[in-house]
């Protein structure tokens, strides 16, 4: 179990760092955004990207948040979200702009 959730929440992270496009429906809400402690940044240019609930395995997946270095100068992270489409939930990914 500790090894599948493992590689759902690696295959998460993986598909947002690689801007992957990727469309899913969930037939139930996210669960609540979970508290994170953010640490401390590891170096100079970092930024915190929080956390968010993903979908893998026909489930809500929690991706935890991690410090990263955006792709350019003055870029903005947008945060993936999850919208309300008519009796389904649809997942938006995050991107950098």
């Amino acid at each position: 179990m500790k090894r599948t959730m493992l590689v759902l929440v690696f295959s998460a992270v993986a598909m947002v760092a690689c801007g992957g496009g990727a469309v899913y429906y969930a037939n139930v809400p996210p669960p609540p955004v979970r508290a994170e402690v953010m640490g401390y940044a590891p170096g100079p240019g970092y930024v915190w990207v929080g956390g968010y609930w993903g979908w893998g395995g026909g489930a809500h997946v929690w991706v935890p948040g991690r410090w990263v270095v955006p792709p350019h100068r003055h870029a903005i992270w947008v945060a993936p979200r999850w919208e309300r489409a008519g009796g389904r939930y649809r997942f938006h990914q995050g991107y950098w702009r």
